[in-house]
């Protein structure tokens, strides 16, 4: 059931200079973690792993010394300038096990005619769902929205077994209206 399957190496080398010559092999290091049981440092193969990530939520079977287990991105590490992977933390699930993670919003439709500027708040909406059913995005239709209008967390339709893990009245989306207001005349308005 898992969307993607890796096979990762047990890391024995820690520090900065290890870590290095991890990534000059066009590999990742990384830390697997959950249920109680010790983390395991762990190397991950570098193409493979940015492949899977380009998934929100990737579902990913990992194998590591023969034992295979379900995990996920809980943290991504990346070089800020180049882009690439510098470490990533997975998170071990269970079937049926509910984990909580931020599924990106997708904005469906088309605004009201008029000038509108549609403005993403939130781009991403915490969740509580299910770790082997999650959603690669929750659409939102905005069609006929018209300039002051928005759409709260408690709008998005959510499919079955995912909850908010956001206040319900937390704003996702909203419309602007790209209109200048005219500034009154010196002189006008003022009392005296």
């Amino acid at each position: 059931m898992a969307d993607v399957n890796i096979s990762a190496e047990t890391r024995t080398e820690f520090g900065k200079g290890a870590a290095r010559r991890i990534r000059r092999e066009s590999k990742v290091p990384g830390v697997v973690y959950g249920h109680g049981a010790e983390p395991a440092h762990i190397v991950l193969p570098g193409h493979q792993l940015m492949m899977a990530l380009k998934t929100s939520n990737v579902l990913i079977g990992l194998e590591v010394d023969g034992k295979t287990e379900l995990v996920i991105p809980k943290a991504i590490q990346r070089d800020p300038l180049k882009g690439h992977l510098v470490h990533i933390d997975l998170l071990t699930v269970k079937r049926g096990e509910k984990v909580q993670v931020e599924i990106p919003v997708q904005a469906e439709g088309d605004l009201a005619p008029g000038a509108n500027l549609l403005e993403h708040v939130l781009s991403a909406l915490p969740v509580v769902a299910e770790a082997t059913s999650i959603p690669d995005f929750l659409p939102i239709s905005i069609a006929g929205l018209e300039a002051g209008a928005a759409v709260l967390a408690k709008d998005v339709k959510l499919p079955e077994g995912v909850s908010l893990d956001i206040e319900a009245d937390a704003v996702v989306l909203q419309v602007l209206s790209t209109k200048v207001e005219e500034a009154p005349a010196e002189g006008e308005g003022a009392e005296s």
